[in-house]
C-alpha cells in the first residue's frame, strides 16, 4: 500500500517545526556549558573467544592515535585521554588473531566498558604477520557476510536509525518505493529472512509486520542497544536454519558495569528512552521504551488512518564466575491501526477508507542464553526462548459496523517455545560446532472473509488450530591450512516436524553446505560457498482450515521450501580499511507453495500489509534467482567512509502454466552510493543515493472487477494472473543527506542531526489503484452499456516528498 507511505511522509513539515524550536532552545542554553576537559576513557577486558580465559599482555591501541595499554594478568586494561565519539581499538597478542574492535562510544562523564574476544591463531612466529581487518570473515561464511557497526547504523543518511533501511546501502538488497522495511535479498521474497538477537531467534522485527513475511513500516529493535549486526545473504552456518535469503544476527551491547547512564532520542516518528547500568557486582541491565507520536499529527492533518505503536526491549546479563554467564533478553511491541472516517474529502481518501481494515497487533520474544566454558577451551551454549504474535483485523462494507456488512474478520496467534544446545570445541587444529534443537509451536486462525474471485464472490469461513513439533540437528567442522591461507568448512543440518509424513522424515530436509577461502596473494582471496537450505512454510499456510476446521494443506503435498545456493567471488583488500569484492550467485528454488485459489506462486507475495498465505496451497512452484554483486567499501579512516554497491539480479518463478516469468522482486539493477566525512568540532556530513530498476506488477482484470456483485463486496480490483508480472513500474531513485553535530559537556552530551530524505523530491510510481467512477454525491456510476457493471478508472499511486527530520539524542 504505497499510498500509506506517501501519507506518512506528508507529516514531516509540521513535525519538524516543533523539533527545530526545541533544537534552537537547547543550543542557546548550552553555549557556556561546554566541557573544559574534553577527553574520556575506555575500560575493558580481553578474553579467549573459546575458553573465556583472560588474555594477559595483549596490546590495545586506539586507532589513529598513540594512546594504548597492555592487559594485566586478569586481561583488564584502561586507556585515558580518549577523544569522545566513536573510536576503534586495535587489539593484538602473540598466539591470537589480531582484531579491530569498532565503534566504542566514548563519553566524558563515565568510562566506556568493552569486552573483547580474541580467537587463537594457527600461524607460527616465523610466518608473515597478518594485519587486523575491520571486516568480519568466518570459515563458515567467507562470502556474503557483511558486518555493520552501530556507528554505520546511526549515521546512515536516510536510514532513520533503522537497520532494515541501512541494509539498502549494501549489495544484493532491494527495496520497494513504498514506506516499508521489506528486506528483499538477491531476488528472494521478504518471508525468506531470519533474525537473531544475541543468539535468540526473533520472528518479528517490524511494527505492523506482514504476517507470514517480514516487512513493515518501522523497525522494533532500538539501535541504542545494538553494537553490531552480521548480515548474511548466503553461506548460512548450520546452526541457523529455516532461512532461504538472509540471516541477520543482532548483537547487543552489554550494560555498563560502572554506573547508570541514560539516552533520550527524538526521531522522525517516535521518541525513546534507554538506560543501562549495574545491578550488582556481577550483573548489568539495559532497558528501553519507545512510543510513536504520528497518530496525533495524522489526526490534525485529516489523514484517513491513525497508526500508533509502542515497543520495549531489555537485556540482563550476569557472570556467575569466569566460566559461566547468563543473558536474559526481551523484545515486544504493540501496534494499533484505526481509521479516521472524518477524512473523506478526496477521492484518494475515500478509496483508502473503503479498502483499509482496522488492525491490531502485539508480539513479544523472551529468551535466555546460558554459556559454560571449560578448562579445555570448549564452550556449551543453551538457548531457551518463547515468542508470540497476536494479529487481528476487521473490515465492514462502507465502514458500517453491522453484522450484515462484515467483509473481513481475522484473528490468529503464533506461539513458539524453543530449545537449542550447541557445543563448540577444538581438536588438533580442527574447529567443531555441533548441536540440536527442538520447538513446539501453537497456531490458531479464525478467518471470515468475503473475497473477489474470477467466478464472482466467495466466502471463506473457518476456525483452525495447529500444534507443531519441530526437531533439528546440525554440525560444522572447519580448519585452516598453509598458515591460514586456505580455510575450509563443511556443515550439515537436518530438520523435521509432525505436519505430514514427508516433513516428518529428516532425511527429506538434509541440508549440506561447504565453503572455502584461499589467499593466493597477501591482499587477494578467492571465496566460494555451496549449500542446500530448507525453510518451513509459514504458519498462515500450514494452518489453513476448511469449514470443519480440518487443515486442508496437510494433504496438498505441502513440503519444506528448498533453495540451492552457488556463490563465488573475488576479494581485494588494498588497505586495512578498504575492501573490494565481487560475487556471483545462483539460487534454485523448489517446492515453493503455489496458491490453488489465486493460481500464483506465493513467492510473489509479501510486500503489502496484511497476511501472506491463508489459502489452500501445494508445494509445486519452482524458481531461480541469479546475478552479480560489486562492493567497494571504505571503513572510517581519517574522517572518511564510503560504500559503493551495485547488483545485477534476475528473479523468475513459474506461472500457472509452468512458464518462467519475472517475480515481484525482479529488480534487475540496484545501485547504492553512501559516503560521509567527519571534520573538526564534531561535525559530520553524509550522503546516500539509491537507484532501483522498475519492479514487475500484475495488471487488473477490469472486466471481472467492474461487476457490481464483485465490486460491492470489497471495493478493490482483481489481478489478472494470465498476465502475471507482465508490466513494470518506473525506476525509483532517491538522494538522502545528513548532517550531525555533537556537543560534549561535563556530565552529558547533545547530538543534533538533520536528515533529509528524497532531497530532489522524486515522485515514485507504484501500481495504480483500480476504482470506480463516482457521481457528485460519491456514489458509483453504472456502466450505461451494461447495467451489471460500474464504470472504472485508475488512480495514480505516487509517493515522494522532501522529508526533513531534525533528530535529538541526549546522553547523560
Amino acid at each position: 500500500m504505497t499510498y500509506i507511505g506517501a501519507k506518512f511522509k506528508r507529516v514531516s513539515k509540521v513535525k519538524n517545526r516543533c523539533c527545530s524550536l526545541v533544537a534552537v532552545i537547547l543550543f542557546a542554553l548550552s553555549g557556556n556549558l561546554v566541557a573544559q576537559n574534553k577527553t574520556g576513557s575506555i575500560e575493558g577486558i580481553v578474553l579467549d573467544a573459546l575458553s573465556n580465559e583472560p588474555v594477559p599482555v595483549a596490546t590495545v591501541v586506539v586507532e589513529g592515535t598513540t594512546l594504548g595499554a597492555s592487559t594485566d594478568f586478569e586481561g583488564k586494561f584502561t586507556i585515558e585521554g580518549v577523544d569522545p565519539g566513536f573510536q576503534n581499538l586495535r587489539v593484538s597478542c602473540v598466539g591470537y588473531e589480531s582484531q579491530i574492535y569498532r565503534d566504542v562510544d566514548v563519553r566524558l562523564n563515565q568510562p566506556s566498558t568493552v569486552e573483547i574476544r580474541l580467537s587463537a591463531s594457527t600461524r607460527t612466529l616465523e610466518e608473515v604477520e597478518v594485519r587486523p581487518s575491520p571486516y568480519n570473515k568466518t570459515p563458515e561464511s567467507p562470502v556474503s557476510l557483511r558486518t555493520i557497526g552501530i556507528a554505520e547504523i546511526e549515521r546512515n543518511p536516510g536510514g532513520n536509525r533503522d537497520i532494515s533501511n541501512v541494509l539498502r546501502s549494501f549489495p544484493g538488497v532491494g527495496s520497494t518505493p513504498a514506506f516499508r522495511n521489506d528486506i528483499i535479498i538477491r531476488g528472494g521474497a521478504p518471508n525468506e529472512n531470519r533474525f537473531f538477537l544475541d543468539g535468540v531467534e526473533v520472528p518479528v522485527i517490524n511494527h505492523f509486520q506482514t504476517q507470514g513475511a517480514s516487512g513493515g513500516p518501522v523497525g522494533i529493535i532500538n539501535v541504542n542497544l545494538i553494537r553490531e549486526v552480521d548480515f548474511l545473504s548466503s553461506a548460512f552456518p548450520a546452526n541457523r536454519g529455516n532461512a532461504l535469503s538472509s540471516v541477520l544476527e543482532f548483537k547487543q551491547i552489554d550494560g555498563n558495569t560502572d554506573r547508570w547512564k541514560f539516552r533520550g532520542t527524538i526521531g522522525s516518528s517516535d521518541a525513546a528512552i534507554a538506560a543501562d547500568g549495574p545491578i550488582g557486582k556481577k550483573s548489568s541491565l539495559i532497558v528501553s521504551a519507545r512510543t510513536s507520536y504520528l497518530q496525533f499529527l495524522f489526526a490534525a492533518l485529516k489523514l484517513p488512518f491513525l497508526p500508533t505503536y509502542y515497543d520495549f526491549q531489555f537485556k540482563y546479563k550476569v557472570k556467575f564466575n569466569p566460566r559461566s554467564e547468563l543473558t536474559v533478553l526481551g523484545l515486544g511491541a504493540i501496534d494499533l491501526f484505526s481509521l479516521n472516517r472524518a477524512a473523506n474529502e478526496t477521492e484518494e481518501q475515500r478509496y483508502q477508507l473503503r479498502v483499509l481494515p482496522k488492525n491490531e497487533q502485539w508480539n513479544y520474544t523472551l529468551g535466555a542464553v546460558y554459556r559454560q566454558f571449560t578448562e579445555k577451551g570448549n564452550r556449551h551454549t543453551l538457548v531457551l526462548s518463547r515468542n508470540m504474535l497476536n494479529n487481528e483485523a476487521e473490515k465492514y462494507q462502507n465502514n458500517v459496523e453491522v453484522d450484515s456488512n462484515l467483509i473481513l474478520f481475522y484473528r490468529s496467534q503464533e506461539a513458539e517455545n524453543r530449545l537449542r544446545y550447541e557445543f563448540d570445541f577444538r581438536k588438533g587444529g580442527w574447529k567443531f560446532n555441533v548441536g540440536a534443537g527442538a520447538m513446539y509451536a501453537r497456531f490458531t486462525n479464525r478467518t471470515y472473509n468475503r473475497i473477489n474471485t474470477f467466478e464472482g464472490v466467495d466466502t471463506i469461513d473457518f476456525n483452525s488450530g495447529l500444534n507443531l513439533y519441530n526437531g533439528s540437528a546440525f554440525g560444522t567442522v572447519s580448519r585452516s591450512f598453509f598458515g591460514e591461507d586456505l580455510t575450509l568448512s563443511f556443515g550439515v543440518r537436518m530438520d523435521n516436524n509432525n505436519y505430514n509424513a514427508h516433513m516428518a522424515n529428516p532425511l527429506n530436509q538434509l541440508s549440506p553446505r561447504f565453503s572455502a577461502s584461499y589467499y593466493f596473494l597477501p591482499k587477494w582471496a578467492v571465496n566460494m560457498s555451496v549449500g542446500r537450505y530448507y525453510q518451513r512454510p509459514a504458519y498462515t499456510i500450514l494452518g489453513v482450515g476448511d469449514e470443519s476446521g480440518n487443515l486442508v494443506n496437510q494433504t496438498n503435498n505441502l513440503r519444506y521450501i528448498r533453495s540451492d545456493h552457488f556463490v563465488a567471488g573475488l576479494e581485494f583488500a588494498p588497505t586495512e580499511n578498504t575492501r573490494i569484492t565481487t560475487e556471483g550467485f545462483y539460487k534454485i528454488y523448489a517446492d515453493y507453495p503455489f496458491s490453488l485459489r489465486d493460481s500464483v506462486s506465493l513467492a510473489n507475495a509479501g510486500a503489502d500489509f496484511g497476511v501472506v498465505g491463508n489459502v489452500p496451497a501445494e508445494s509445486s512452484a519452482e524458481g531461480r534467482a541469479y546475478g552479480l554483486e560489486v562492493l567497494v567499501q571504505q571503513k572510517l579512516y581519517k574522517g572518511f567512509y564510503g560504500i559503493l554497491a551495485y547488483t545485477l539480479v534476475r528473479s523468475e518463478f513459474e506461472d500457472k502454466d509452468g512458464n518462467y516469468v519475472p517475480s515481484a522482486w525482479d529488480s534487475r539493477h540496484i545501485l547504492s552510493l553512501t559516503a560521509g566525512y567527519k571534520i573538526k568540532r564534531n561535525w559530520e556530513f553524509g550522503v546516500r543515493f539509491r537507484y532501483v530498476d522498475g519492479q514487475p506488477f500484475t495488471p487488473y482484470d477490469v472486466a471481472t472487477s467492474s461487476l457490481k456483485q464483485v465490486w460491492d463486496v470489497t471495493n478493490r480490483g482483481i489481478e489478472d494472473v494470465d498476465q502475471l508480472n507482465s508490466q513494470r513500474i518506473p525506476a525509483f531513485h532517491q538522494l538522502d543527506i545528513r548532517v550531525d553535530k555533537v556537543w560534549y559537556f561535563n556530565k552529558w552530551s547533545l547530538n543534533l542531526y538533520l536528515d533529509i530524505q528524497n532531497l530532489y523530491n522524486f515522485q515514485a510510481q507504484s501500481r495504480p489503484f483500480l476504482t470506480v467512477q463516482e457521481d457528485a454525491n460519491g456514489n458509483p456510476i453504472t456502466d450505461p452499456e451494461d447495467p451489471s457493471r460500474y464504470l472504472t478508472k485508475t488512480l495514480d499511486n505516487t509517493s515522494g516528498t522532501v522529508l526533513p527530520t531534525l533528530g535529538i539524542i541526549v546522553d547523560f
